[in-house]
């Protein structure tokens, strides 16, 4: 940051570890006053840090890196001329090369962003690159909660951000540690892309999609029933009774699911009107903020 003249501040997130991080922070923010910390109350995961992380960077490109010392921090200044100077919104790296386990992590790897890239339309080799450069507007009109930090690329373009660009970027092998990202990470990762989709598309009108299924349903139950009735009244009055035809029973069913999907699309139009912000985190201390 000294040798390219940036002015700068290094802000660190301690999401509620267990060894002395912290006191390591406190020695650094003693020592400079660009250093700043935030300690979490306990583990509230990493999307919750980079949201406390964006609240507080003050600067106009804000630039993200795990600490597991994978990351080569002499990527910053390409990265932050990308934002600067080409105008991109945000720039996401993208790990070519890695140094990670094939079976755990580089094949899942590629399954999700295979997935994320068709679902989103965001052309990335690599979402969940913790090493990502973005502008101010980027990071404060967004929300990453959850464990969304994986699709923060796809929650920039939903909130109007679409000039996103990728970087290749050095990748490191880990040294110390063990990394706390497995196979279970990857299918909540997936379950999470069905969300965002969700929400992306849907998530400020559900019942467009309730409803419009609703009507589905309930127009099957309804046919099913006309049917019925006018199979009984006229065409086979003594034939068997209603109850005992399976017709009876898919009328009722795909009725009472259109009705129920009804219902859901209008409590989720009533949460939309009445839901406020809630505090997804505790902080427990700041340093310099």
């Amino acid at each position: 940051m000294q040798s390219n003249g940036f002015s700068y501040e290094i802000i660190f997130i301690d999401d509620g570890s267990t060894d002395n991080s912290w006191a390591t922070i406190q020695q650094l923010a003693e020592k400079d006053s660009h250093v700043k910390g935030i300690r979490f109350l306990k583990n509230f995961g990493k999307s919750q840090a980079l949201h406390a992380g964006f609240d507080k960077a003050q600067g106009d490109v804000v630039i993200t890196m795990d600490a597991d010392l994978q990351d080569n921090p002499e990527e910053i200044p390409e990265l932050y001329h990308m934002i600067v100077n080409d105008k991109y919104d945000m720039v996401s790296g993208w790990k070519k090369k890695r140094y990670d386990s094939v079976i755990s992590k580089n094949l899942p790897s590629k399954l999700f962003n295979y997935a994320a890239r068709k679902t989103s339309g965001v052309k990335l080799h690599d979402f969940n690159c913790g090493l990502k450069s973005y502008h101010k507007n980027v990071v404060k009109n967004i929300d990453v909660n959850g464990e969304m930090h994986r699709y923060i690329p796809v929650l920039a373009k939903n909130a109007g951000f679409t000039n996103i660009g990728e970087k290749v970027v050095q990748h490191q092998a880990r040294k110390y540690g063990v990394t706390k990202f497995g196979m279970d990470r990857f299918i909540h990762g997936f379950l999470d892309l069905i969300t965002i989709w969700f929400l992306s598309r849907f998530g400020r009108r559900p019942m467009h999609l309730f409803g419009a299924l609703g009507v589905l349903m309930f127009a099957i139950g309804f046919a099913f029933a006309i049917y019925l009735g006018i199979d009984k009244l006229y065409l086979n009055p003594y034939g068997r009774l209603i109850t005992q035809r399976p017709q009876f029973y898919i009328a009722l069913v795909t009725m009472i699911i259109g009705t129920q999907f009804f219902v859901a699309g209008f409590l989720g139009e009533i949460i939309l009107r009445t839901k406020q912000d809630k505090k997804r985190y505790l902080i427990k201390d700041e340093l310099n903020i």
